[in-house]
């Protein structure tokens, strides 16, 4: 696969949950396995946009936004390690946010604008920061309520009704680019969350497009 044209150099932080990570749909609740590097999407947008390019892939299984998980234990909130990671790898040139999945799950009891504005957050603590300079918030893939995690994600098709919106006026507030992964991915049959292996392929594609063109549009800044 050649270089993405016109994709000028950079740093580009991904920074997401299982998805990112590329967690296998779920056979067994508590069992997880992994992609191997090379078919998780942030390394197919990797392989795409070409040498020049430093991708760090920060993602974490059960990652939400705000939350601590008091069921799965373990730092999930993304906002208690931001300010870590912000400074491990900077100057970052692009943060990728892709979050608010496991925000969906039943105990956590929020609603898709709470979710976004949480998003929001973060984008907004990062850029303070002053380890990013760019934003592209990722609304996730609409989740489904199948296989072992049905029960983990009681409600969640209702309560993810209008995320995407919330996300993409989340983002003009931020004055951040904004993609919609569910125009490109569904979610696996199998666990409802999780992509299969051909979702990565699809969508590490369509964001090396989308990451190389917003690259290119700052370089003209």
């Amino acid at each position: 696969m050649g270089a993405v044209e016109g994709a000028g150099m950079a740093t580009i932080l991904c920074f997401g949950d299982s998805n990112t990570h590329g967690t296998r749909p779920l056979e067994t609740l508590g069992v997880f396995d992994r992609y191997p590097r090379g078919a998780r999407w942030p390394d197919v947008m990797a392989a795409a946009l070409g040498p020049a390019h430093e991708v760090i892939t920060e993602g974490l299984p059960g990652r939400t936004t705000v939350h601590d998980d008091p069921v799965e234990g373990g730092v999930r909130s993304g906002i208690a390690v931001l300010p870590a990671l912000l400074f491990s790898h900077r100057p970052i040139d692009l943060m990728v946010i892709m979050l608010g999945t496991n925000d969906l799950k039943h105990r956590f009891s929020v609603t898709a604008f709470e979710i976004a504005r949480s998003v929001e957050r973060i984008g907004r603590e990062a850029l303070a920061s002053g380890c990013v300079a760019d934003l592209m918030l990722v609304a996730p893939a609409p989740v489904r309520m199948a296989g072992v995690l049905a029960d983990t994600f009681a409600g969640a098709e209702a309560r993810q009704a209008g995320l995407a919106a919330h996300l993409r006026a989340a983002a003009d507030r931020l004055g951040a680019a904004f993609l919609e992964a569910g125009l490109t991915v569904s979610v696996s049959q199998r666990d409802g969350v999780h992509w299969e292996v051909e979702a990565h392929r699809d969508f590490g594609a369509v964001m090396a497009g989308a990451v190389a063109a917003r690259v290119a549009e700052g370089a003209k800044t």
